[in-house]
């Protein structure tokens, strides 16, 4: 009888579009993939901030600060297809998530 019900239950939500997962009583998953959880500022962030991008792992975070130690910030996010390792499919997966836009230009749009 209660596997019945949950069934029940577990038809209900779904059909009122609810995921499985909440109707089981399992946690979300943290993120939805299409909306970025934080924005990472590629002229401030550390070696582990840039490590939490999609793709991104400890080699490529590593050429990322020795780019921009040796050319100072980035004056725009697609200056990171400079860094080896991060073309122009890995920028698009990235470019949500990125900007460089300072503590100052918050306020205001990138181009």
């Amino acid at each position: 009888m209660d596997r019945l019900i949950l069934s029940l239950f577990v038809i209900a939500m779904l059909a009122a579009g609810v995921p499985q997962a909440h109707a089981q009583g399992q946690s979300a998953p943290a993120r939805d993939a299409k909306t970025p959880s934080v924005m990472v500022n590629l002229n401030t962030a550390t070696l582990e901030e840039l490590q939490t991008l999609p793709g991104i792992g400890a080699s490529t975070a590593a050429r990322i600060l020795e780019y921009r130690q040796k050319n100072g910030p980035f004056k725009k996010i697609e200056e990171l297809m400079n860094v080896r390792g991060v073309g122009e499919k890995s920028f698009l997966k990235l470019r949500p998530q990125i900007t460089v836009a300072s503590k100052t230009d918050a306020g205001r749009s990138q181009q």
